[in-house]
């Protein structure tokens, strides 16, 4: 198990995500579960011992703690553009860098899903679990970064039980299915033929399965990521050079690419359209933005339907969503906060032990010399534990700092709270 032993470890966040950079810079960082190790390798080389690799559609994000942040991001990020094989240059204004409080705020919002496309999806705290699952299969994880995991994992948990934001995507998914059905009826003969591997896409394409759909079949731009989508969702795949041919043997459409271009145009759909003898197609664009070129639905036999009528049909208005997403935010914060405080606790703990044991070395000494006699013993001890602090105090006003007098006269009463001691005795004296 890597293990930064004696050190204070700071959360540290490196990587691209769906709004700080483009699909193709996020296609060629995307690190296959078939390659984790050997990228953990490059990190672990470069003195990173603690970190998982999250690597998913919307974002490639290496989570970390290391005593040394901004020796730890700028390893992180070489590792991450060597891997992509891209210039530096081209690439750096795309990637983001956090550490501290404002790493560990990422590390929480990414497991809640508030830095999703779609926020509340619940797909994205599985991906985080698997990441560290394969991350201690690999002698990735150290008590640090466990610690921060284990703190994302139950601020999610609250997030997901303190307020209603994971019920919208779900919703949008029952949007989807229940216009398919408007469409076709009952979904039993409906083939449906998923593009791109966005989180929402894969919500939708399974919600369709689920609500009687009987055939799935997935295509990407990416081969690898094709394959990888196709193994995760046990369907077939068809090559991108192919879909042309493919798109009129289905009934529905799912696209989740989010390319700055669009992928279906008018005439391909045309095409379509005649090919399927005018048939009726639902076709659903969950792209951001979007995959489908709007014009389509001058296609009496298309209905088309992108994120935003999914979320107008299915959600009860924006202010409400947002409410539920400060409140989520809210925790975030307070969890964050949370886990400041206990670190500053957890410091203080080997300066307590090394207390604890002066202080009962001076005991067992006291009652040695006092030989049996408590009342001596006491006596003893009461001027040994004093002896230090008086000198010390002493020497402070005999230098002539009043401020510094001032500042130990303060924590010396917050240590043995004198003024409560104080406060106390005039109310017994009453």
């Amino acid at each position: 198990m890597a293990v930064d032993a004696g050190k204070q470890l700071v959360p540290v966040v490196v990587g691209v995500n769906f709004r700080s950079s483009t699909m193709d810079l996020r296609d060629r960082m995307f690190v296959e579960d078939a390659m984790i190790a050997h990228v953990s390798e490059r990190l672990s080389a470069s003195g990173v011992n603690q970190a998982i690799i999250l690597s998913t559609c919307d974002r490639v994000e290496v989570q970390a703690a290391h005593a040394e942040p901004e020796r730890a991001i700028n390893a992180i990020r070489k590792v991450l553009i060597d891997h992509a094989e891209v210039d530096e240059a081209g690439v750096s204004d795309q990637m983001y860098a956090l550490s501290g409080d404002d790493g560990l705020r990422q590390i929480l919002r990414v497991a809640s899903s508030l830095d999703s496309q779609v926020v509340g999806e619940p797909q994205v705290l599985g991906q985080v679990k698997t990441a560290h699952r394969l991350a201690q299969d690999i002698d990735m994880m150290g008590p640090g970064l466990e610690t921060i995991l284990q703190t994302a994992y139950t601020t999610a948990k609250r997030v997901r039980t303190e307020t209603k934001i994971g019920e919208r995507p779900v919703s949008i998914a029952a949007a989807a299915a229940l216009l398919a059905r408007d469409v076709h009826g009952d979904l039993a003969d409906c083939r449906i033929i998923l593009l791109g591997d966005g989180e929402m896409g894969e919500l939708v394409a399974m919600h369709l399965m689920n609500a009687g759909g009987q055939h799935l079949t997935v295509s990407h731009p990416g081969v690898t990521r094709c394959d990888s989508l196709a193994s995760r969702l046990g369907c077939h795949s068809v090559p991108w050079s192919e879909l042309s041919q493919a798109l009129p043997e289905n009934e529905v459409i799912v696209t989740a690419l989010g390319g700055r271009a669009y992928t279906l145009s008018p005439d391909m759909l045309s095409t379509m359209v005649k090919t399927r003898r005018h048939k009726l197609t639902f076709a659903v664009d969950l792209g951001l933005p979007g995959d489908i070129d709007p014009a389509v639905n001058r296609i009496d036999e298309v209905f088309l339907y992108d994120l935003s009528d999914l979320e107008r049909l299915a959600m009860d208005g924006l202010s409400h969503r947002e409410s539920e997403a400060d409140r989520a935010n809210a925790i975030v914060e307070e969890e964050l906060q949370l886990f400041v405080r206990n670190k500053a606790e957890r410091a203080a703990v080997p300066a307590l032990n090394r207390l604890r044991s002066h202080v009962e070395a001076l005991r067992q000494q006291a009652l040695a010399e006092a030989k049996g006699d408590a009342d001596k013993a006491t006596h003893i001890l009461t001027n040994r534990l004093l002896h230090d602090p008086s000198t010390v105090l002493r020497n402070i006003a005999a230098g002539g700092s009043e401020a510094e007098l001032y500042t130990a006269e303060r924590v010396i009463e917050q240590l043995f709270q004198l003024n409560q001691q104080s406060t106390n005795d005039d109310t017994n004296g009453e």
